[in-house]
C-alpha cells in the first residue's frame, strides 16, 4: 500500500478539488492526479467521479475516505502533540535530586516559563540520585560532589558550606565568626548516615583537622537531624543551602578547610540536546 497515494486521495476527498488538494499537500496538481490514477489502477477500483465543477466520491471512495480521514487525522494529532512538546507547550520531565532546597526554585521557574510541562520529582540520597540518572529513570538530576565520568554531562550549580546546627540559645551563637572545627573535638553530635554527602564531607574535614566528635545518633534524614537538635540531643550539621526556618534551631558557621560541597545539574551526555533538558539546564543560576 502506497501512503503517498492514500494521502493524495484523502486530500482530494477533504477538499473536493484536485487544485485545493495540491495546495494542501504542497505538491503539483499533476502529481495529485497521478497518485489517484495509480491507486485506482492498482486496485481496479473507481474512487472519484470528475465533473465539470467538482470531484465526487463513489460509494467505494466514500468508504475509503472514512478510513483515510481517521488514519491521517491520527497522524495530524501525533504531529500536533510532538510539535507542542518541541515548543515546550507540553511534555514530561523526570527529575531526581539529593535534596529539595536547590531543585525547588528551579522547578518553580520551569513552571512559570512552561506551565504545560509536567514534572515528576524523586528525592533521595546522593547514591540514589546518581543511580536514577545513570539508569535513565531520571532525565536530569541535581547532584552534590559527583565525579565527572564518561557519558555524563555536568553543569555547575554553585557551592555550599557546611554549618553547625544548634538549638536556639546555644552559647556558640554568641561567637563572632562562628566556631572553629577544632572546637568540635569530643562534642556530642547527631549526624546523617555515613552515605550522606554532607556527612562524608564533614568526616573528611574532621580527619584533616584531627578532630573526633562523639557521634551519639546517626539519622537517615535532614528532618530527623533537626528534630534531634531541637530536642538538645547534640549538635548537628547542615549544608548552607539547606537551612530551614525552624525557630527551634539555628545555624553557626564552621571555620576550617574542606567544608565546601559542589552542586551540579547532570544528564546523560547523549540526551543533552533534547529541548526539555536544555530548558532545565538554562534555569541554573548564572
Amino acid at each position: 500500500m502506497n501512503l503517498f497515494q492514500l494521502r493524495a486521495f484523502d486530500a482530494v476527498a477533504r477538499e473536493g478539488s484536485f487544485t485545493r488538494a495540491a495546495g494542501r499537500l504542497f505538491i503539483s496538481q499533476p502529481a495529485v492526479t497521478g497518485h489517484i490514477k495509480a491507486l485506482e489502477e492498482h486496485y481496479q477500483i473507481t474512487l472519484l467521479r470528475r465533473t465539470a465543477r467538482r470531484v465526487e466520491l463513489t460509494e467505494e471512495g466514500t468508504k475509503l475516505a472514512a478510513i483515510t480521514r481517521a488514519m491521517f487525522g491520527l497522524a495530524e494529532e501525533a504531529q500536533a502533540m510532538l510539535e507542542a512538546n518541541r515548543q515546550l507547550l507540553t511534555g514530561r520531565l523526570e527529575v531526581a535530586a539529593d535534596g529539595p532546597h536547590l531543585v525547588m526554585p528551579m522547578l518553580a521557574s520551569l513552571r512559570a516559563r512552561y506551565p504545560g510541562v509536567t514534572v515528576n520529582l524523586r528525592l533521595g540520597n546522593a547514591q540514589e540520585t546518581l543511580a536514577a540518572l545513570l539508569s535513565e529513570h531520571a532525565d536530569v538530576a541535581v547532584l552534590t560532589e559527583v565525579e565527572p565520568r564518561k557519558g555524563l554531562h555536568l553543569q555547575s550549580l554553585g557551592e555550599s558550606r557546611i554549618c553547625a546546627l544548634v538549638p536556639d540559645g546555644h552559647p556558640w551563637l554568641e561567637l563572632a565568626g562562628g566556631v572553629a572545627i577544632e572546637q568540635l573535638d569530643q562534642v556530642i553530635m547527631v549526624l546523617r548516615e555515613p552515605g550522606s554527602i554532607t556527612r562524608r564531607t564533614f568526616d573528611e574535614a574532621c580527619g584533616l583537622a584531627q578532630v573526633q566528635p562523639r557521634v551519639l545518633l546517626e539519622l537517615d534524614s535532614r528532618e530527623a537531624v533537626t528534630e534531634a537538635v531541637a530536642a538538645h540531643l547534640g549538635v548537628g550539621i547542615v549544608s548552607s543551602v539547606e537551612v530551614g526556618h525552624d525557630p527551634r534551631v539555628r545555624t553557626v558557621p564552621i571555620r576550617g578547610a574542606g567544608l565546601v560541597n559542589r552542586h551540579m545539574i547532570g544528564c546523560i551526555e547523549r540526551r543533552r540536546d533534547l529541548r526539555l533538558i536544555q530548558a532545565f539546564f538554562a534555569l541554573a543560576p548564572a
